[in-house]
C-alpha cells in the first residue's frame, strides 16, 4: 500500500458523501474519515517496518512535473493528525442541524484530501496545487455556514481568502524560479541547486509570506480572529486544528532545507516577529470575553512560539515543532468543541453571560479544566512535551528568546484560568446547563485520553518522527 490510496479514499469519500443526501451525509463522511485514519495507521506501521509507502508518477514532461508523494516520519505524523481530527470534527456537529449537510461534509473531506496532499507532496507544483485547493472548501464553509450575519462573515472570509491567496502567489513565484534552475519541480532536485546567498534570501521571502499568513505570524495575522470567530464550529476546528499546521510543516519541509544559509539578521528578525506575536496575542486574549476570540488569540500565541523555535534551525526545534503541532491540534479542537457546547446551551459566546456551570455539570467543567491545563502546558499533558522542547531550542539560540517565549505559558495560564473561573465558577447563570451528552462525552474523553497518554509517553510520536527507511 502507498499513501496515494489515502488521498483517493478522502476524495472518493467527498464525492460519495455529496451523493448520499443530507440525512446520511454525516455518517458517510465519518466512515470515510475513520477509514482514511485506519489506512494512515497501517501506512505508518509499514513505514516503521522499513517499507517505502511513498508514491511517484510522471505527470507532465513539458514542464517536467511529477505527481510525487513523499512519506516519512514528519509527513506521516501530519497525515495522522489530519485523518484523525477530520472525522472527530465531523462527529462534533451531531448536535447541530446544518442546512445542505451533504455539501458541508463533502467540503470537509475534500479539504482533508487537499491538506493531506500538502503534507505529502514532494513536487513543487503539486504541492502548490494542493495548498491552494485546501483554501477553497474552508472559504465556502465559513461563508455559507458562518455564525454571524451574511455581511459580517462575508467580510471576514473574503479577507481571509485574499490574504492567503495573495501570500501564496509569492510562493508560486519562488517555486517557478527554482524550476528554472533545476528543470524539475521535485524537492529533491531543488535541494541540489547551488543557490547564492542572495538567491536564498529571495526564496526565503517568497515562502515566508505564504507561511506567515497561514500560521499566522505577526503582523500577517489580521485575518485570523475574525475568520475563527465568524466560522461555524467545524470551520474554526479545521482552521486551528489542522490548516495552520500546513504553514508550520512547510517551514520544516520546504523553507528551511532550501534556505539554510540565510543571514543571521534575517533569521533573527523572523524569530523576533514570531515572539512579538506571542506577546501581542496574549494581551488581546487577556482583554477578550468572546470565548472563540480568546481561543483564536491563544492559538496565535502558541503557534507564534512554535514558529519562533522552527526558525532557530537546530535539532531540538525540529522535534519540538513536530510534537507541538500534534499536541496543539488536539487541544485546540477540544477547546473549540467545548466553546460550541457552551454556545448551544447558552446561545452566546460571551463568558460574562455564563457562570456557575461547575455546580450543574461536573463532567463538562472537568473536561474544560483538563484542556485548559493542557493548553498552558501543565506537566503530564501532551503540550508540556512540545513546549519544553521549543523553549530548549530557543535557549540554545538565545536565552532571552526563551524567556520571552516562556511568557506564553504565564499569560496563557492567566487568561485561560480566568476564562475557566468566569464561565465555570462564580454565580450561577439563570439558565440550566445540561451536562455533556453521550456523544459529547465520548469525543471529549477520547481527546482527553490522548492528551494525557502522550503527555506521559510521547515515544510513539518521536519514534515515528525520527524513523528512517
Amino acid at each position: 500500500m502507498n499513501v496515494n490510496f489515502i488521498l483517493i479514499t478522502l476524495l472518493l469519500g467527498a464525492i460519495i458523501t455529496y451523493l448520499s443526501g443530507n440525512k446520511q451525509a454525516r455518517n458517510v463522511a465519518t466512515v470515510f474519515g475513520f477509514l482514511s485514519f485506519a489506512m494512515t495507521i497501517y501506512a505508518s506501521v509499514l513505514f516503521l517496518n522499513g517499507t517505502d509507502v511513498s508514491f511517484a508518477s510522471k505527470w507532465m514532461s513539458k514542464p517536467n512535473v511529477s505527481y510525487a508523494l513523499h512519506a516519512d516520519g514528519l509527513s506521516l505524523l501530519m497525515l495522522l493528525l489530519n485523518t484523525f481530527l477530520t472525522p472527530v470534527i465531523i462527529l462534533t456537529s451531531i448536535g447541530s442541524n446544518h442546512k445542505n449537510a451533504r455539501l458541508l461534509y463533502a467540503l470537509v473531506l475534500f479539504m482533508a484530501f487537499a491538506m493531506g496532499g500538502t503534507f505529502l507532496a514532494s513536487d513543487g507544483l503539486a504541492y502548490y496545487i494542493f495548498w491552494e485547493l485546501a483554501l477553497l472548501p474552508i472559504f465556502a464553509i465559513g461563508l455559507l455556514w458562518g455564525n454571524d450575519s451574511w455581511e459580517n462573515r462575508k467580510k471576514a472570509m473574503y479577507k481571509f481568502f485574499i490574504y492567503t491567496f495573495a501570500g501564496s502567489l509569492f510562493m508560486l513565484v519562488g517555486i517557478i524560479y527554482l524550476y528554472t534552475k533545476a528543470n524539475s519541480f521535485l524537492l529533491a532536485d531543488f535541494l541540489q541547486i547551488n543557490l547564492t546567498s542572495k538567491e536564498q534570501t529571495y526564496i526565503f521571502f517568497a515562502f515566508f509570506v505564504a507561511y506567515a499568513v497561514k500560521i499566522p505570524i505577526f503582523p500577517f495575522h489580521t485575518w485570523q480572529a475574525n475568520a475563527y470567530e465568524k466560522s461555524p464550529a467545524i470551520g474554526s476546528m479545521l482552521l486551528s486544528g489542522i490548516m495552520l499546521k500546513m504553514g508550520l510543516y512547510s517551514v520544516l519541509r520546504w523553507q528551511i532545507p532550501l534556505t539554510e544559509n540565510i543571514s543571521s539578521t534575517l533569521q533573527n528578525t523572523v524569530i523576533v516577529l514570531s515572539l512579538i506575536g506571542v506577546i501581542y496575542a496574549s494581551f488581546i486574549a487577556l482583554k477578550s470575553t468572546h470565548i472563540k476570540r480568546i481561543l483564536a488569540y491563544s492559538s496565535m500565541a502558541h503557534v507564534g512560539l512554535i514558529a519562533a523555535a522552527a526558525y532557530t534551525y537546530n535539532t531540538n526545534s525540529f522535534q519540538g515543532v513536530a510534537v507541538q503541532m500534534i499536541a496543539h491540534g488536539i487541544v485546540i479542537v477540544a477547546l473549540f468543541f467545548l466553546a460550541e457546547i457552551l454556545y448551544q446551551r447558552y446561545g452566546t459566546y460571551d463568558i460574562k453571560e455564563m457562570g456557575g456551570i461547575r455546580s450543574q455539570a461536573v463532567r463538562f467543567s472537568s473536561y474544560f479544566l483538563i484542556f485548559v491545563f493542557a493548553s498552558v502546558g501543565l506537566p503530564g499533558t501532551f503540550s508540556f512535551i512540545g513546549e519544553f522542547t521549543l523553549l530548549l531550542s530557543l535557549s540554545e539560540y538565545k536565552i532571552i528568546y526563551a524567556i520571552v517565549g516562556g511568557t506564553t505559558i504565564i499569560f496563557g495560564a492567566y487568561y485561560m484560568l480566568k476564562m475557566f473561573q468566569t464561565a465555570m465558577l462564580g454565580p450561577q447563570n439563570s439558565k440550566t446547563f445540561k451536562d455533556v451528552s453521550g456523544y459529547e462525552h465520548l469525543i471529549l474523553l477520547l481527546l482527553a485520553l490522548i492528551v494525557l497518554f502522550f503527555g506521559l509517553y510521547p515515544k510513539p510520536i518521536t519514534d515515528l518522527l525520527f524513523a528512517t527507511l
